[in-house]
């Protein structure tokens, strides 16, 4: 009896001593869950901020559709004044860019963005700052300016936030000052400021208006914006592009040669030395 009474109190004494074995383990039980849950937090975090950079570095191309021909004809028609244009339609050599403001691979290609151009990889990486990527929209300003060219530019949805700057840019044109508010819109500020900020938020056009105040008259450009007034050219602009092969932003024709995505002006010259 005694025997058995010695047998049980050491086996409470075990369970006890296990218990409080186990008690002494909870703290660093907890510490060793809290460095797992935090080590899952950075991963995610690195994951996304990798796959963001990817999609920045490899221009997102809508499904194929079937090729469309476009003819000079349908280019010389959009030399109206409903039309943002420069030049005129019997240049030899003529040009179209699909844009939308709050494009980051458009905002590559206007030429006044090198830090994000930077940012995307080598591919992208201005000619100006080391790189040989020779963004297109200054070229085709200079042709223009030389009387070589005429140039139209449309917009089109391509990144979901621009139909406001795109509208101001509309603006601008009718006062005389589109490439002043393009290139200050196609800045890496502007860039922020249009996704960040604007996007299609109406409440938010003080915004872009002061951004835009040494550019062009900010009472003038309040009362265009709020007005709506170029919100059907931007619908206009959507419906016509997928007949000149539209598939997304940006989008160039050097006169029927298409270029679908951020092409550096060396593939273009080829074309335009020939038409020139």
């Amino acid at each position: 009896m005694v025997e058995k009474s010695k047998k049980k109190i050491e086996l409470v004494n075990d369970i006890s001593l296990n218990k409080d074995s186990t008690n002494n383990f909870k703290p660093l039980y907890f510490l060793m869950g809290i460095i797992l849950v935090f080590n899952l937090f950075l991963a995610v975090k690195v994951f996304n901020i990798e796959k963001k950079l990817t999609s920045l570095a490899t221009p997102q191309q809508p499904q194929q559709q079937q090729p469309v021909e476009v003819k000079i004809d349908q280019i010389k028609k959009l030399f109206t004044n409903d039309f943002i244009h420069f030049g005129d339609k019997n240049k030899k050599l003529l040009f179209v860019e699909v844009s939308d403001p709050s494009c980051p691979f458009c905002h590559i290609a206007g030429g006044e963005n090198p830090d994000l151009a930077s940012q995307v990889g080598d591919r992208f990486k201005y000619q100006s700052q080391g790189g040989s990527y020779i963004p297109p929209v200054p070229e085709i300003k200079k042709l223009v300016d030389q009387g070589k060219a005429g140039f139209v530019f449309l917009y089109s949805n391509g990144h979901g936030n621009g139909e406001i700057a795109a509208q101001a840019l509309y603006c601008a044109y009718e006062k005389g000052k589109f490439w002043e508010v393009h290139n200050k819109l196609m800045s890496n500020e502007g860039y922020n400021l249009i996704n960040e900020t604007v996007q299609n938020n109406k409440a938010k056009i003080s915004e872009l208006v002061n951004f835009l105040a040494n550019e062009i008259d900010s009472k003038f450009l309040t009362n265009c914006l709020q007005s709506g007034k170029y919100e059907k050219s931007l619908t206009r602009d959507q419906q016509l592009s997928p007949s000149l092969g539209f598939q997304g932003t940006p989008h160039f024709l050097v006169n029927t040669t298409m270029f679908q995505g951020a092409y550096s002006f060396s593939d273009m010259k080829s074309i335009v030395d020939k038409a020139l």
